[in-house]
């Protein structure tokens, strides 16, 4: 198993930063690869879509709205793992009420790429999202 994460500072408060990305069905309001998302069984399956219209589905496994976390895995999605797990959580800065700390972290086993290959891919997702989130809450 291998797994991968990145972190953003973000000079928002959690409860703000929380509003924006809490949602399952949320990704389209601040991540730009992913267009479009439809909620299914009550809100925990989404179905996302990127611009090249590749179909990601993806399972609700853990929310904690005190927490400002949630987890889930991928049931279908054109990536080079299995047993995908991620969890997304937004965390007080110390000190600052006005910041916040978003991590966005995954374990999954690589299938048919070297671990390495398989970090890299999920860590410029991981990157790429937050640096995405960043530029929403500047705008």
């Amino acid at each position: 198993m291998a797994s991968t994460s990145a972190t953003v500072d973000l000079p928002a408060p959690p409860e703000r930063v929380w509003q924006l990305i809490g949602g399952f069905g949320s990704l389209p309001d601040w991540l730009p690869y992913i267009p479009s998302s439809t909620l299914a069984e009550g809100g925990r399956v989404r179905r996302l879509e990127n611009p090249d219209g590749d179909v990601i589905v993806e399972r609700l496994v853990a929310f904690d709205d005190a927490a400002r976390s949630y987890s889930y895995a991928i049931l279908q999605a054109p990536f080079p793992v299995t047993d995908y797990l991620s969890t997304l959580k937004v965390r007080d800065v110390p000190g600052r009420a006005d910041a916040s700390r978003v991590v966005w972290s995954g374990t999954f086993t690589p299938a048919g790429v070297s671990a390495g290959e398989a970090v890299d891919l999920f860590q410029s997702i991981y990157a790429d999202g937050l640096a995405a989130l960043r530029e929403t809450l500047a705008a």
